[in-house]
């Protein structure tokens, strides 16, 4: 009876919207605002639930190493970017993760892991900065490694280490939505003319 239950489930959710799915709210929840100005902003706000969250901006700081956690701590043991945003010589990032999370045995915890893992470059910091600051620094090809919009898209909704968000391992809470539900926010905004946040 419960695996019947549990198959139905499943099912339901293959067919439901990507609307307020535990905290992401689709594009299709900002359809109702007119002007298009206003709605692409809107559409970044609702973004900026995923970039602001821990699972983001722990690998998008400003200054120093990587914090961790989701109260974002400094990471234990102490590492620094390094000069490729990958760690220093002899303790690069792929000294300690691996390209998958690793459960901790006896432990309430893991080592979270991707293929790469590494930080955000330092133009992309995000610490600190306002929605509308973040905003702008995403759009801006100085310092968002050259990408257009497309190519934003594409990170967004298809990149596996922006993925990772919603698959942190134990002892991390996953990114609001689903990275199905962030691209298709991204996708919006962009085609409603990317506007900012103020």
């Amino acid at each position: 009876m419960r695996h019947d239950l549990i198959a139905a489930l499943a099912a339901s959710l293959l067919i439901t919207p990507a609307v307020a799915q535990e905290g992401l709210s689709g594009p299709e929840a900002f359809s109702g605002i007119a002007d298009r100005q206003q709605r692409s902003a809107a559409l970044f706000t609702e973004m900026g639930k995923v970039l602001t969250h821990p699972r983001c901006m722990n690998c998008h700081p400003v200054t120093g190493g990587p914090t961790q956690g989701d109260d974002m701590h400094p990471h234990n043991p102490p590492v620094i970017r390094g000069d490729a945003d990958f760690g220093a010589p002899g303790m690069t990032c792929n000294t300690c993760h691996g390209t998958e999370n690793i459960e901790l045995i006896g432990a309430r915890g893991s080592v979270p892991g991707h293929e790469p893992w590494m930080l955000a470059p330092v133009s992309m910091g995000w610490v600190g900065l306002g929605l509308g600051e973040i905003c702008a620094q995403i759009k801006d090809p100085e310092r968002n490694g050259g990408k257009t919009l497309e190519d934003i898209f594409e990170h967004n909704a298809h990149d596996g280490l922006v993925g990772w968000g919603w698959a942190p391992g134990t002892g991390r809470a996953p990114a609001p939505g689903s990275q199905e539900i962030f691209g298709a926010l991204t996708r919006a905004w962009i085609d409603t003319g990317a506007s900012c946040p103020e």
